[in-house]
């Protein structure tokens, strides 16, 4: 059988138009990683990588990045502003009557006005996201080039936030797959070779052994296995539809099914959660330098290590991985922002009106509130499941490696890795569609 998929993946380059946006994709990849690797001048890069051994948050967003933040290239805030402006709007298009009437009544004219609104929002953020980064690193002595300079570097981050952005439509376009997700899943994959060829160095050396390797290959396939297993489920709801007339056509009754997905709210919760998690650490860390430690430490029942250990001790208790109590609640953040992100994306009372307006009913359930109560109440025991895999998926990657003791191999939980498995399977999903369309057998199944 995996023969047979190899086989009818290779018969995708001898579709003319298939081959095409698949080479176009490879050119877009090689595009991204040639500007991710253009410095920007004015960053003294041994206090740089100081500044980043910490982690923090910083660490999760040059994970995004594809390790351009920690290089300060042109592409160094990456397509995390669009992402963040994306999740603004879809929050407010469900918050706003009227932006929710505009998106569902207008159709593609609604759609096409909020994605242009979408884009404004994105520079705007590239813009205080850049001029939040350059006075970090100015603060650490890390950006020493003159102020006016500073003034250009942002706007050279938000120029290089902005072509990803055009990127990624020109990607889903003329590629094949989205290409905002792909973007992000490049950036990712491009720190696999470097992981991996450390790891292989630490391994000749001595310093890991050959059960550690083997423990930390078996533990990355196993987490790949259970988040395809996790991001195909879905309870199948059957639906009935009775025979009706509309106008001069005769629709004749069928059976059918409802999907929903275990995992509802894809990688969202992750991000919002981590965000939540590692903000007060980071915050501490910017704000209380080592001057205004100095300065508090001179104020009345205070001292200067009594302010330095506090702000360790911040440090310690928000960031995940540190002790178990951060972990715990971390875990806890990723559940609550599973349930609020599915709730808030996921409108049972909606498909219960479409259902009801085309003359479908769930066998044995009422149409209208019935229906609605019956979707709500099993979206909610679902979610738990898909809370759970969530809440274990981002808590593994910052104990892989003290179980398997290799430290060099990121790539093994986390949204990283949920983004990456997932973006492959839809473009995987997406190649299959333009092979059935020309009578060729998909290689999933």
């Amino acid at each position: 059988m995996e023969w047979q998929r190899l086989r009818n993946l290779t018969r995708a380059f001898e579709l003319p138009d298939v081959k095409r946006r698949i080479l176009f994709l490879f050119a877009m990849f090689l595009v991204y990683v040639a500007g991710a690797h253009v410095p920007l001048p004015g960053i003294d890069r041994d206090k740089l990588a100081e500044f980043f051994r910490a982690g923090g948050l910083l660490e999760f967003l040059d994970a995004f990045a594809g390790g351009s933040l920690r290089r300060f290239s042109i592409f160094a805030l990456g397509i995390m502003p669009y992402i963040n402006a994306s999740i603004i709007f879809q929050l407010l298009t469900m918050a706003i009557p009227s932006l929710e009437q505009m998106q569902r009544e207008e159709g593609e004219y609604g759609r096409r006005k909020i994605a242009q609104w979408t884009r404004y929002a994105t520079i705007m953020l590239a813009l205080l996201q850049g001029t939040g980064l350059v006075s970090m690193l100015r603060q650490s002595g890390a950006f020493v080039a003159p102020p006016l300079y500073a003034f250009v570097v942002v706007l050279t981050l938000t120029a290089g936030t902005s072509f990803l952005m055009w990127l990624g439509g020109q990607i889903t376009e003329r590629g094949i797959g989205q290409g905002v997700s792909l973007i992000i899943f490049v950036g990712i994959m491009t720190r696999m070779p470097t992981d991996v060829a450390q790891t292989i160095s630490q391994w000749r050396v001595g310093e890991v052994g050959f059960f550690n390797v083997f423990f930390l290959g078996t533990l990355f396939v196993g987490m790949v296995a259970f988040i395809v297993y996790i991001h195909q489920a879905q309870r199948k709801i059957p639906v009935q539809y009775a025979s009706r007339v509309k106008g001069p056509k005769v629709y004749r009754g069928h059976s059918s099914f409802l999907p929903l997905k275990v995992n509802q709210a894809g990688v969202i919760p992750i991000i919002f959660a981590v965000s939540v998690a590692l903000f007060p650490a980071t915050i501490a860390r910017f704000v209380f330098t080592d001057k205004v430690v100095r300065s508090l430490g001179n104020l009345p029942y205070l001292s200067e290590d009594g302010v330095a250990n506090a702000i360790f001790n911040i440090q310690q208790w928000t960031d995940p991985g540190a002790n178990w109590t951060a972990t715990a609640f971390y875990f806890l953040l990723v559940v609550l922002f599973t349930y609020f992100y599915t709730a808030a994306t996921f409108n049972p009372e909606q498909i219960a009106d479409n259902m009801r307006k085309s003359g479908g009913f769930i066998p044995g359930i009422r149409p209208g509130k019935p229906t609605k109560d019956y979707l709500d109440q099993i979206m909610y025991r679902i979610t738990l499941v898909g809370a759970l895999f969530l809440g274990s998926v981002a808590v593994i990657q910052y104990y892989a490696g003290d179980i398997t003791g290799v430290q060099t191999f990121t790539l093994v939980g986390g949204t990283s890795l949920l983004i990456v498995v997932g973006v492959a399977l839809d473009t995987m999903l997406q190649v299959e569609a333009h092979l059935l369309m020309r009578h060729y057998e998909g290689f999933i199944r």
